[in-house]
């Protein structure tokens, strides 16, 4: 079976995997799909906010990450490509992760969307080599579990060398 380059809204609706895969949809686009992705995590973490706490929405990333990982292998599977492009809920279910660590301003979003998309590009030590080594839905949600972490660490530093950078 040959890779599909580029799938369509049939590829997303053909099964329950795919539609979250692909993140709803915010992954089709051809340019940029993890940044997509990760802005269609935006709108879905701040619904959830309106229910649970910050420390609520990481504990549910937990059974996201799982239901990631499966829906990821699944669409790999059935795109031909193991981390395919638009696959993007490790980029929803990390950047969840983010927010739910800052602070719940305009800034501390922007910041947590910018280093995030930073650090989930440029995949620093180990997040390239992990990204290259660990196959099938896991491999495809690790990485970004990494990005989230470093983004974490970058952010808390700022917090605390400069309190007032996520106040606003």
């Amino acid at each position: 079976m040959s890779p599909i380059l580029h799938p369509d809204w049939r590829f997303l609706l053909r099964h329950p995997a795919h539609f979250i895969a692909l993140g709803f949809g915010s992954g089709l686009p051809r340019k940029a799909p993890g940044t997509w992705g990760t802005l269609a995590g935006l709108p879905c973490c701040a619904l959830l906010l309106a229910w649970l706490t910050p420390l609520q929405l990481a504990w549910l990333c937990i059974p996201a990450f799982v239901l990631g990982t499966w829906a990821a292998g699944v669409a790999g599977r059935a795109l031909g490509v193991h981390d395919h492009g638009s696959i993007v809920i490790d980029e929803i279910v990390a950047i969840w992760l983010v927010l739910a660590t800052v602070p719940q301003t305009v800034s501390g979003w922007i910041a947590a969307f910018v280093v995030f998309r930073v650090f989930d590009i440029v995949k620093p030590w180990p997040i390239r080599s992990l990204d290259a080594r660990v196959p099938g839905g896991f491999g495809v949600m690790v990485d970004d579990l990494l990005a989230a972490g470093y983004t974490i660490a970058v952010l808390w530093g700022l917090m605390h060398f400069w309190p007032a950078s996520l106040s606003y």
